[in-house]
């Protein structure tokens, strides 16, 4: 089983049980690669597995049965960059803060990969949104995860974004920015922003717009077959789009419009991990006192 390794720096007391993944992935025979930076970074801090590879953002990973995301939601949405139409499972792995796309916590790291080896675990399909600009501005890497947003820049006034589905008119949004969320997304950028939250299979996109000048504008849910253009007028020249963690300033010239991605990113969900234990277990959903009982009945 060939398995590639993504990466961000981790505490010290993670250490032993990056290190216990690593025996055991030996082990049991895997051919292991990791990228390029984070590699350097472990290899000064752990021992890798004789014959250990690396690669670059670029480099092909064709042949590659799973990737590990280590870190946090950020590392995982960098992680489905690197991966893209390939749709190699990726399995997440939590040593950040929240871990709500990456499940999986240090001291489960040789139950996770236990069931990896034995089959024990479901694929999930999550979609994607792509952004198309004239010109272009994000390259290869015009694909999230999460969301797309068009925001002000700095302190200047809010702008103006209008927005089109499908080319007919939608609606003006006087605000700070425009956020569009995939269903992952619903529980990120768009949640602080009121929006909905939506289950992972749901077919749809989220439009919520960002501190609105208008009251009467609340989060809109439109199919995700839906083509979504946007003009931008403001006072300021420049504004920033944002896809997932990648910005790039831009001129209000830019024009651009978001659908679904025809290629989805596929994680890894083990037997006894769901997006609605998620929701309770990482954001608190629903806590109440009075419900301590009956949620307590229900694990």
């Amino acid at each position: 089983m060939k398995i590639a390794i993504l990466g961000k720096p981790f505490d010290e007391a993670v250490g032993p049980f990056l290190q216990a993944m690593l025996d055991e992935l030996a082990a049991r025979g895997a051919e292991v690669i990791v990228v390029e930076a984070f590699r350097e970074y472990m290899d000064a801090r752990l021992r890798l597995p004789p014959g250990t590879g690396s690669f670059r953002r670029g480099d092909s990973l064709r042949g590659v049965q799973f990737v590990l995301s280590i870190g946090g939601d950020g590392t995982l949405l960098d992680t489905v960059t690197y991966v893209g139409a390939l749709q190699i499972p990726i399995l997440g792995i939590n040593t950040g803060r929240l871990g709500f796309l990456a499940p999986i916590n240090p001291d489960h790291i040789l139950q996770a990969i236990d069931a990896l080896f034995k089959g024990h675990f479901t694929l999930e399909d999550r979609s994607l949104l792509r952004v198309d600009t004239d010109p272009d501005v994000f390259g290869d890497l015009n694909f999230g995860l999460n969301e797309f947003s068009i925001l002000k820049r700095d302190s200047s006034s809010m702008i103006a974004v209008h927005t089109y589905i499908n080319g007919e008119y939608l609606n003006s949004y006087w605000a700070d920015g425009l956020i569009v969320s995939t269903p992952t997304g619903s529980t990120g950028y768009s949640l602080s922003c009121g929006g909905p939250v939506m289950l992972p299979q749901t077919n749809n996109f989220i439009i919520a717009p960002v501190c609105p000048h208008n009251l009467n504008v609340r989060p809109l849910i439109v199919s995700d077959q839906s083509v979504i253009s946007f003009e931008i007028e403001g006072r300021a020249t420049s504004y920033l789009l944002a896809l997932d963690s990648r910005s790039v300033p831009i001129e209000a010239s830019v024009q651009m419009a978001v659908r679904r991605e025809n290629f989805n990113a596929r994680l890894v969900k083990l037997n006894h991990v769901n997006f609605l234990s998620t929701l309770r277990n990482k954001l608190n959903w629903g806590l109440d006192r009075r419900n301590s009982a009956t949620a307590t009945r229900l694990k």
